[in-house]
């Protein structure tokens, strides 16, 4: 097909998408509705990419090559159609040729469900790893968990958070494979007996109840690749899916009941845990997760390579975040009780084969058990993990002594829990940060009692984006003007960013520049009227806060300056001069309070400026409901400041700024998370940096000197804005008022000041704002070229530049050829 010429190739797919309409859904194109349309073009895509799929994995059998298993809770690809084109260079291809049908593709495109598998930059960095290991020909398998139900459906409902169900596998999923003959079982509860035998002891797990896991694959093409790499997504399922004989005696519930205990593994991402049976339900979720790969990655190397002894010269696995951590015993437990291995033999393979990333450092995200559901929901588990933990505390002795309290900390067991980051950290080959300054957090305050005693394991690897999805697909018009004016293909070489910087002052090219821009922000505003009814300047600046509402995030500041900016426009209707529109994406956690508190303080904020004729010309809020993938593709190529706001030391690193600066947004942020990379990418002439730096953040909590009632006493614009929260100004939504907001803001909780230090750094924000504003609207050439300096530069955040780092530093991956 690579010898046809374009007009012919055209006419060859759409004869594909007619003939697949016919044979495969039995209907017509002029019968056919939208969505058989688009299960017809995406399975006509799919057709070539299985072939290739195939091909790959039979070259990387023969090869023999060493493969990664990368293991995560979340897997947020995004709409598979449309990057896939991308990626097979038949985007504009595919897009004539339902042109020539008479077919919108945009049409088609929306009508593929933007499965909710994650929560955030977590899911969405796993996303694009797959993308470019894929692009780089890596042999690799995500492995995560077929959730029934996504995240949630977020509806705001009179200002307030609504979540509903996201039923992402309503339609099916086209893309996968289902494969049973690769289920395993795996194994909850029950208790353990040990058996001393010829050949020594023989542990055997009693009474246990049986979950099968079936996997269901699915092919994520690279760019200008052979080699898909393979989502692996294990779904839960009863052994014994229906018990006859309890239904014909009319026992329903009974005969239902080992169906619902398996199924509900799988059913939903991230139950609400502020209960115990959430809690169990978690931890079930991902020991199921742990037990399915790893059963399934010996088995494949059983059968490939007979010895067990050769596991870790042939497999390596990445733990991305704490939740695969189970992994870890369950290949000890693997190799122990089911393949001979003595304890030395079996923990000498596994400490070679696991890597560990680390993606936060707050407390309450440093996964922790309850050690007694532990022991009852896994005991063979627990018993390996007090093992190695009472092995590693010896260890931990000959260095520390009788430091007991840093052996207590650094235990894998300690309090009544059972402590995954701990147990992580013990025994991974590799511990690494997501940026520069998250690495150096790890090493100095976070795990600063491991670096000392293991220093060789700790290293710092930047995340990235993929460009592809990120620039190619979400802004293709910019994608164009870069191909325009560099030689080589931008595409796969991230590199050839840099080359638009001889452009920078370029009038032409910097009138073209703006014109996509402002293209851009009429595309989204085109978006949020058809699908929320709000209309909005598209002469305005695009302020953008996109991103998970949590309250280090800072969405509570941005609300503030809001309300800042609203003050000074009642005693100075002229205070601004152009319109701004500030626009908000999030959800937060069904149990997060206070962060559900935001965004009722949003819409707060929102509907006391709507309800001021003179004020609303000047500044509009806008809440974006069920933030995704694909809004995210329409929403940041629009954006004009990127608001990356984060408390210092807090945000590991951030993703979401890249693909701002990509695009041509400039930040607005602290020196946190790879806004210093950015920073040093750029410099300090490209970029806005403004408030309290780690160190500064790190002397105010360790010497207890953050006073916010002296910086509300100090300062009238400060006391001005909090007093909003409690005057009765604002629209009350929901029964509550922002009391709680304002007593959080100025006196803390639990008897310490706020920790995300807001008052602290508001007053620099909104100095270091009043700089961007009239950048913006008094030097708009200059604010073009360092648009185009933040393009220019990103390209050493693509996920490529990143995944070639992890393997040089950590796999150790050899190419399929």
């Amino acid at each position: 097909m690579g010898t046809i010429i374009s007009g012919d190739r055209v006419k060859q797919i759409a004869a594909k998408i007619e003939h697949k309409l016919i044979n495969t859904l039995g209907t017509t194109l002029e019968e056919a509705a939208n969505d058989e349309i688009y299960k017809a073009t995406a399975g006509c895509i799919r057709d070539d990419i299985m072939t290739k799929w195939a091909e790959s994995r039979k070259k990387s059998g023969a090869q023999g090559v060493k493969k990664l298993y990368y293991m995560s809770a979340e897997f947020l690809m995004g709409r598979a159609l449309s990057n896939n084109l991308i990626n097979m260079e038949m985007y504009k291809d595919y897009r004539q040729a339902l042109w020539k049908l008479g077919i919108d593709f945009d049409e088609i495109v929306e009508e593929e469900t933007d499965a909710g598998l994650g929560n955030g930059g977590l899911g969405r960095l796993a996303a694009c790893f797959l993308d470019s290991m894929a692009t780089l020909n890596f042999p690799v398998i995500g492995c995560g968990i077929r959730y029934e139900f996504g995240l949630f459906k977020q509806k705001i409902m009179d200002g307030m958070q609504v979540e509903m169900e996201d039923d992402w596998l309503r339609e099916g999923n086209i893309w996968e494979v289902e494969r049973p003959e690769l289920s395993v079982e795996v194994h909850f509860n029950g208790y353990i007996e040990e058996h001393w035998t010829e050949k020594g002891l023989k542990i055997i797990h009693k009474d246990y109840n049986t979950v099968v896991a079936v996997p269901y694959d699915m092919p994520v093409i690279g760019y200008k690749s052979d080699t898909p790499a393979t989502l692996r997504l294990w779904s839960a399922r009863s052994k014994q899916r229906f018990d006859l004989h309890s239904f014909n005696e009319g026992i329903y519930d009974k005969a239902m009941a080992d169906q619902a205990f398996a199924e509900v593994i799988s059913k939903v991402l991230y139950p609400a845990d502020d209960h115990m049976q959430g809690k169990m339900l978690r931890l079930k979720q991902f020991y199921f997760l742990a037990s399915a790969t790893m059963q399934l990655m010996v088995k494949h190397h059983k059968e490939k390579k007979g010895d067990l002894h050769t596991l870790s010269d042939y497999v390596t696995v990445q733990i991305n975040d704490t939740h695969p951590t189970l992994a870890v015993p369950e290949l000890m437990r693997i190799l122990m009780d089911e393949e001979g291995f003595g304890w030395e033999e079996a923990y000498a393979i596994v400490r070679k084969i696991f890597n560990y990333t680390n993606h936060t450092i707050m407390t309450e995200a440093l996964e922790c058990w309850d050690e007694n559901m532990f022991k009852l929901l896994l005991p063979r588990i627990y018993q390996i993990i007090c093992v190695m933990n009472e092995k590693y505390c010896d260890k931990l002795r000959i260095y520390y002594g009788e430091h007991h309290e840093k052996i207590s900390k650094m235990s894998m067991i300690g309090n009544n829990q059972v402590r995954m980051a701990n147990l992580c950290i013990a025994v991974c080959h590799r511990v690494n940060g997501v940026s520069q300054l998250h690495g150096d957090i790890l090493k100095q305050q976070l795990f600063h009692d491991s670096y000392n005693l293991y220093p060789q394991k700790y290293i710092a690897i930047t995340n990235g984006i993929t460009h592809r999805r990120w620039m190619a697909l979400a802004n293709p018009q910019l994608c164009q003007l870069i191909k325009d004016h560099t030689t080589g293909d931008v595409l796969k070489d991230y590199r050839i960013f840099e080359q638009i910087l001889l452009f920078k002052n370029d009038v032409s090219f910097q009138h073209k520049y703006q014109q996509i821009k402002q293209q851009n922000k009429k595309r989204f505003a085109k978006y949020i009227k058809k699908k929320q009814g709000i209309v909005i300047n598209t002469d305005s600046i695009f302020d953008v806060q996109c991103k998970r509402m949590h309250e280090y995030k800072r969405q509570l500041m941005k609300c503030l300056h809001i309300i800042y900016l609203y003050q000074q426009l009642k005693k100075q209707p002229d205070y601004l001069s152009t319109p701004i529109t500030f626009i908000f994406a999030a959800k937060a956690a069904p149990g997060y309070a206070r962060a559900k508190d935001i965004i009722r303080l949003i819409h707060s904020v929102k509907d006391m400026i709507d309800a001021d004729p003179v004020i609303r010309e000047k500044i509009q809020v806008v809440f974006v409901e069920n933030y995704s993938v694909s809004v995210a593709e329409n929403l940041i190529p629009a954006a004009d400041i990127s608001e990356q706001i984060s408390t210092a030391g807090m945000e590991a690193s951030g993703t979401g700024n890249m693909k701002f600066m990509m695009n041509g947004a400039l930040t607005i942020g602290t020196m946190d998370g790879a806004n210093v990379e950015i920073f040093e990418q750029v410099g300090a002439e490209n970029i806005f940096i403004f408030g309290a730096s780690v160190e500064e953040v790190g002397n105010m909590k360790r010497y207890h000197t953050y006073n916010p009632g002296t910086v509300f006493e100090k300062n009238p614009k400060i006391r001005d804005i909090c007093n909003c929260l409690i005057d009765g100004e604002l629209p009350k939504i929901g029964k509550q008022k922002y009391s709680d907001i304002y007593q959080s803001l100025l006196f803390g909780e639990y008897g310490q000041p706020d920790q995300y230090f807001v008052l602290y750094d508001l007053p620099s924000y909104i100095e270091t704002y009043d700089k961007v504003y009239n950048t913006y609207v008094n030097h708009y050439d200059e604010w073009i070229q360092k648009a185009i300096v933040n393009t220019a530069k990103s390209g050493f955040f693509s996920s490529d530049r990143t995944v070639a780092e992890y393997n040089d530093k950590i796999w150790k991956l050899s190419t399929i050829k």
